[in-house]
C-alpha cells in the first residue's frame, strides 16, 4: 500500500519515518508550500492528514476528488465537521477521525466512559479533566479532552465536569480524569512518553480504513 503525508511538521516526518513498519511505501509528502498545488500531490491508497485546522476541509476536499482514503489526525477543525462528513459521503470514500490515534489515549476513554457510569450514580463525586500539552499546541482544551467530557457525560454522569488546560514546555500530552469526594479522590492519567504513539495510531488506522467507505474513528479501529 502506499501513504500520502500531508503535513510535514514533526509528526508527518514521524509518520513518514514508521511507515516501513506498518507495510506502507511512502508515494509523497505535503508540506505548506505545496499544499496549494494538489494537482502535483502524487496518488495514493491512503492519506495521513497532520496539517492545521484551517486546512482540513481543502484537504479532504482535494482527497475525495480523488477517491483518497484519509486519516485526519489534525485536530481543532471540529466545528466543520458537519461539513467534511458531507464531502466524505458525497465521494464515497472512507474515513478514520480522532482528536488523538494513541491506541493507548482511545482504551483509555473506554476506561472513563466505565468510570463515569460508575461514579454518575454517586451524587457525592464530582469530576473534572486536566490536560497538559507543549506550548506550541494551539487548541485548548485539547480534543481528547473534549472526547472525554463528551464520552463521560454521555455515559451517565450528569453533573458538570470541570475541563482545564496546561500550556507549557515540549509536554506530549498528559490527560487526568478525576473524581472527588469528601474524604476520598480517584484519578485516571494517561501521559504520553513521546508522539511516536500518536503516528503509530494514525498508520494503524491508515491500514485498517484501506478499502473501506465510511466515517470511522478509532472505536472502529479498535472493536471497542
Amino acid at each position: 500500500m502506499t501513504v500520502l503525508i500531508i503535513g510535514y511538521g514533526r509528526m508527518g516526518k514521524l509518520v513518514e519515518s514508521l511507515s516501513a513498519e506498518y507495510g506502507f511505501d511512502v508515494a509523497g509528502t505535503v508540506d505548506v508550500a505545496e499544499a496549494a498545488t494538489p494537482q502535483k500531490w502524487p496518488q495514493a491508497d491512503v492519506a495521513i492528514d497532520f496539517s492545521i485546522a484551517d486546512a482540513v476541509i481543502a484537504n479532504v476536499r482535494r482527497l475525495a476528488e480523488r477517491r483518497v482514503n484519509i486519516v485526519i489526525g489534525t485536530t481543532g477543525w471540529s466545528a466543520h465537521e458537519a461539513e467534511v462528513r458531507r464531502v466524505v459521503e458525497d465521494a464515497g470514500i472512507g474515513v478514520v477521525a480522532a482528536p488523538n490515534f494513541a491506541l493507548g489515549v482511545n482504551l483509555f476513554v473506554a476506561l472513563a466512559e466505565r468510570a463515569a457510569q460508575l461514579f454518575g450514580p454517586q451524587g457525592a463525586f464530582g469530576a473534572w479533566i486536566h490536560e497538559a500539552h507543549h506550548a506550541a499546541k494551539r487548541d485548548a482544551p485539547s480534543g481528547t479532552a473534549l472526547l472525554l467530557e463528551v464520552a463521560m457525560k454521555e455515559h451517565a454522569f450528569n453533573r458538570p465536569i470541570d475541563v482545564s488546560s496546561t500550556r507549557a514546555g515540549s509536554i506530549p500530552g498528559t490527560h487526568t480524569v478525576g473524581f472527588d469526594a469528601p474524604g476520598e479522590t480517584i484519578t485516571l492519567t494517561h501521559t504520553a512518553r513521546d508522539r511516536s504513539g500518536f503516528a503509530r495510531g494514525a498508520l494503524e488506522a491508515a491500514r485498517w480504513v484501506h478499502g473501506r467507505k465510511g466515517w470511522f474513528t478509532m472505536k472502529d479501529v479498535l472493536g471497542i
